[in-house]
């Protein structure tokens, strides 16, 4: 018979700090350039990003950062609006750690986030022509909203409602 074996969760999500911001800038950096290949674009403003507009978001938005085994993997940022929208930016998972549940767990996670905080609805933007990309946000409970071309290629403006009548638990 086999003894009984516990596991610990091989990855964690954690508000990022300051310290974080080299590796949020590593993690974002990979990400969007993978972006720009399958959307077929020259430029995208998150390779721009310095380390002052990371601090900025730090400063002003919800910055989360995932872990694996204790290597920093995957970042997203929320903004919460005063109208109690929401806009998930930077939203990103190393290569060589997407499709293990990293992304999947970022959502759940900023999901609850939102339902606590009574946000009615998050918004994102991403690349139409990027099809893992659009089925992964249709698996979380986003739909298009619209589509615009205002850096030179067609994103879609995908929101996901929720259910506003928890409290924030601050």
């Amino acid at each position: 018979m086999m003894e009984r074996v516990y596991f610990e969760s091989l990855f964690q999500i954690r508000l990022a700090d300051e310290e974080d911001i080299p590796d949020i800038m590593r993690i974002t950096r990979e990400a969007f350039l993978k972006y720009k290949e399958l959307a077929g674009i020259e430029h995208v403003d998150a390779l721009d990003e310095t380390y002052n507009d990371v601090k900025r978001d730090l400063e002003s938005k919800i910055v989360l950062l995932a872990l694996s085994d204790g290597e920093p993997v995957g970042s997203a940022r929320i903004e919460i609006f005063p109208d109690n929208t929401a806009e998930l930016t930077r939203f990103g998972v190393k290569v060589t750690s997407q499709n293990n549940g990293i992304g999947k767990s970022i959502m759940n996670l900023v999901d609850r986030m939102m339902t606590r905080c009574n946000v009615k609805s998050i918004h994102l933007f991403t690349g139409t022509k990027i099809t893992p990309l659009i089925r992964f946000y249709y698996g979380r409970g986003f739909y298009i909203d619209s589509t615009e071309r205002s850096r030179g290629y067609i994103r879609a403006k995908l929101v996901k409602d929720y259910d506003r009548n928890q409290i924030c638990e601050q």
